[in-house]
This record gives C-alpha cells, sequence and structure tokens, in this order.
C-alpha cells in the first residue's frame, strides 16, 4: 500500500523573492466558513466575541489579528482563520471546515500593490483599501479571497488546485513591477 504524505498547497513553488517583493506560504491554521442562520447576525456575533474575541467583520473588512481572524467572505458569509470553532457558534450558524480547500500566500514589500494592480480590478491602494479591508474578486481569471495586512503586505487566497497557477501569475507580476525599477 502507497503511503501519502501531506504537503501545502504550494509545496515547492514558494518562497520567490523578486527585488523588494516577497511571495510566501501561509498556514493560517484552522479554516471555517461561517454562514450565518437568518435572524441570528446578532446572537452569532455575541458568541463569537465571546469564544474568540473578535466581532462579526462588516462586508469588506476583517476582525482580529493575525492567528485569530474573521474574514468576511461573501453575503452572510464569514471566514473564522486559526482557531478551531467553538461549539457554542453552531447554533446560530453553519460552520464548514475548509481547511484543505485553500491555497494561502503572502504579498509583501514596495511595490505589492502595483503587483495587484495588474491582476486585480479592483483600487487597492492603501487610500481605499486600508488595513483590515478585505474583498473577493478576480485575480487574473481566478476567483480569490484578497485581504490587506499591514502597509505593503496583502494576504491572497485561492482555492488550493488554483497553488500553482496563482504563484506562476504573481511572480510573472512581480518580475514586471521589479523590471520597471
Amino acid at each position: 500500500m502507497a503511503e501519502l504524505t501531506a504537503k501545502s498547497p504550494c509545496d515547492g513553488l514558494l518562497p520567490v523573492t523578486v527585488g523588494k517583493l516577497k511571495l510566501s506560504e501561509e498556514d493560517l491554521g484552522h479554516l471555517t466558513t461561517i454562514a450565518v442562520f437568518n435572524g441570528k447576525d446578532q446572537a452569532l456575533e455575541a458568541a463569537l466575541e465571546a469564544a474568540h474575541g473578535m466581532k462579526l467583520p462588516a462586508p469588506g473588512r476583517s476582525t482580529g489579528k493575525a492567528g485569530s481572524r474573521a474574514i468576511w467572505f461573501g453575503r452572510n458569509m464569514v471566514l473564522l482563520a486559526g482557531p478551531a470553532p467553538d461549539a457554542s457558534l453552531a447554533s446560530h450558524a453553519a460552520l464548514t471546515d475548509q481547511s484543505d480547500a485553500w491555497a494561502v500566500v503572502r504579498l509583501e514589500g514596495a511595490g505589492a500593490e502595483d503587483v495587484l494592480a495588474r491582476l486585480c480590478p479592483i483600487d487597492l491602494r492603501v487610500q481605499s483599501f486600508k488595513r483590515g479591508h478585505t474583498a473577493r474578486t478576480e485575480l487574473r481569471h481566478m476567483m480569490a479571497s484578497v485581504t490587506r495586512i499591514g502597509a505593503d503586505s496583502f494576504q491572497i487566497m485561492v482555492f488550493r488546485s488554483l497553488a500553482a497557477t496563482l504563484v506562476h501569475d504573481l511572480k510573472t507580476a512581480m518580475e514586471a513591477v521589479a523590471a520597471r525599477g
């Protein structure tokens, strides 16, 4: 019988450094989508705050911090990244384990906005997309979640099966930005 070895989505692909830009894989820990039941928003927020110390994020925002973050993931949908969800959340929302479904990378360095400007159809400049802002958007031809986690750093998530394509597209854009100086 063959032995299977667990590998991360970007195994062998990252890290990549081009000029002042760095692309690395992130392990966010446990990933759980939280789909709030009708009329349970306030109860879910109270349970999330009591269990995990963060509020539900507003649309286009994230709450929490590195290691324990709630990311807006669509209408009435939040992604809890980091801790396993507390059992108290299940009476207010449908919880789905997504831990193996996503490739997560961090793009950081001077010019990160310029890299994403080549791939995303939304304005990710710091004036309009501040730390904690998040968007479900297209990245080249993939659907992605993009969250600003620092002045020059972004967390980018795509489906696991698109990890190699994500790295290729980001690396190509990084090289183009670096070539411009």
